[in-house]
């Protein structure tokens, strides 16, 4: 209840009348059962543009900081998170990187719709980054099918460090969806996991028409920032990040 209240009361108001996104490949988003929407990440906005681009509820695991900050600003920050339908988790290490697989492998157990980011990262540049194998870790424990899921314009209209989004063309273009069930019995093997999420970083590329960058975004982004450590691991950034 909550999350549809923040939805049409907040998202709705807040992006799509402003932006008027356009949608595409809306039927390709099932209207029940477990199922993974992985996209590209250019922006803050995506996570929220993409529950009021479809009707279902979609959870994004969301990095832990969000649930935690102190204060007014640090609660209604969390408030706002849960409210919108995000998950904490913890990404401090290859232990966390598992529980996070796990975290989501038991949303989708449920029937659930799982946004899941594979780049693990906002793309600094505008660039498509190599996927983290999270995402394959995800659908072959699941089963479910992976629906990829193009950003186009959000990185144009609210880039890294701004705070609002500007009014440009942006895009919401879904993808026929992927079946992995071949490898339903090799859920562990590591070539198996890279060759699944390879396949759906090209599914995204394909729709995003975005370059293609063969490292991943956490690392170049470090390579750039001196500031900012490079991040590794198994699973993927699920939700909105702020570095």
């Amino acid at each position: 209840m909550l999350y549809y209240a923040f939805k049409y009361i907040v998202l709705v108001p807040l992006l799509r009348w402003p932006m008027r996104p356009k949608v595409e490949g809306l039927r390709h988003v099932p209207r029940g059962g477990a199922a993974i929407i992985a996209g590209n990440h250019l922006s803050f906005c995506d996570s929220f543009l993409v529950p009021v681009a479809i009707r279902r509820r979609i959870t994004y695991m969301c990095k832990m900081e969000y649930f935690t900050g102190r204060g007014v600003k640090g609660r209604l920050t969390a408030a706002f998170f849960r409210g919108v339908g995000q998950i904490p988790v913890d990404r401090s290490g290859k232990d966390a990187a598992q529980a996070a697989v796990d975290t989501g492998v038991r949303v989708l157990a449920g029937g659930g719709l799982l946004g899941i980011y594979p780049e693990g990262t906002r793309s600094h540049d505008g660039r498509l980054y190599k996927g983290k194998a999270g995402v394959a870790a995800m659908a072959l424990r699941s089963g479910a099918p992976v629906i990829p899921c193009a950003m186009i314009g959000t990185f144009e209209a609210q880039a890294r460090g701004q705070r609002l989004p500007r009014r440009v063309p942006v895009t919401i273009r879904f993808g026929a969806p992927l079946d992995f069930s071949r490898y339903a019995n090799m859920p562990d093997r590591r070539e198996v996991l890279r060759a699944v999420t390879d396949e759906i970083m090209y599914a995204i590329r394909k729709l995003s028409e975005q370059e293609y960058v063969d490292t991943y975004a956490a690392e170049a982004k470090a390579r750039t920032d001196t500031r900012t450590p490079a991040r590794s691991g198994l699973v993927s950034s699920p939700g909105p990040e702020t570095s």
